[in-house]
């Protein structure tokens, strides 16, 4: 009979799309800056006691991954509030990172998930410029600064020291999902950090996320048909807009094409 006076339960609601970091000319991509500041709105809730987040993303840079994720874990513990995440059509490598700062993760059943690991990727031309007659001149100060340059032959040296800093970002992706998922990972049949990728169903037999569903459908199996998701979205300001529609073609299609790549990883 007291029903009419039960109070509706509020969710936060935030997305994050795209590939992480700094990505495109006027930084299109996800980025701690660009996103403290909605994160923050949506902890600072006073009514909600759970943040919903959806992501979709490839990943990207390491650094802002652990920027973003750190900040959600500082927010969830300052304002005692539950996180819940939903991976939509992929949470791979610095997405799937970024989804540990949930207290549940859930995901669609062909969504995918996972790349625990640490790529790097170039070009070299070395022998296209001995081709059409190009000599590459390069002058340091620090017999280091040429490591990797796409117009000299490799050196074993620094391809060990790129391996060894690969390790150590590796070491702290894994250390991130460990203390996340704890005893929910399922190590016993598959190697989880190897940097493989799963669909959602699978990722669910392996301790990588709790179940499968939606944000629409988990939210309000949770806390019933009558919640009120409350959506934070980055608003952009109009500099930003008018800089981006300003923007010429050529920069356009190699933004694009960079940011394609990461996506086709996946088959996106």
């Amino acid at each position: 009979m007291f029903s009419f006076f039960k109070k509706k339960k509020i969710v936060a609601h935030l997305k994050l799309n795209g590939v992480i970091g700094n990505a495109g000319k006027f930084k299109q991509g996800i980025d701690f800056a660009g996103q403290e500041e909605v994160i923050k709105k949506a902890f600072s809730l006073k009514k909600a006691h759970t943040v919903a987040i959806t992501i979709n993303s490839p990943g990207g840079s390491p650094v802002q991954s652990h920027l973003i994720y750190s900040f959600i874990r500082q927010e969830a513990k300052k304002n005692k509030k539950k996180v819940i995440v939903f991976a939509e059509d992929v949470a791979a490598s610095g997405g799937y990172l970024i989804s540990c700062a949930g207290d549940e993760i859930y995901a669609n059943s062909s969504s995918i998930i996972g790349s625990i690991g640490v790529i790097y990727s170039s070009f070299g031309f070395t022998e296209l410029i001995k081709k059409i007659g190009v000599e590459r001149r390069v002058h340091t100060a620090g017999k280091n600064k040429s490591t990797l340059d796409p117009f000299l032959e490799e050196k074993n040296e620094d391809i060990e020291r790129l391996k060894k800093i690969q390790i150590d970002l590796h070491k702290d992706f894994i250390d991130v999902v460990e203390k996340s998922r704890g005893l929910k990972l399922d190590k016993s049949g598959v190697e989880l950090f190897s940097g493989e990728f799963w669909s959602g169903s699978k990722a669910k037999d392996l301790g990588l996320i709790d179940g499968i569903g939606n944000a629409h459908e988990v939210l309000k199996e949770k806390f019933g048909d009558d919640v009120i998701i409350k959506k934070f979205e980055k608003t952009k300001g109009w500099l930003s807009q008018k800089l981006s529609s300003s923007n010429n073609q050529v920069d356009q299609l190699a933004n694009i094409l960079d940011e394609r790549s990461i996506w086709q990883r996946y088959g996106f």
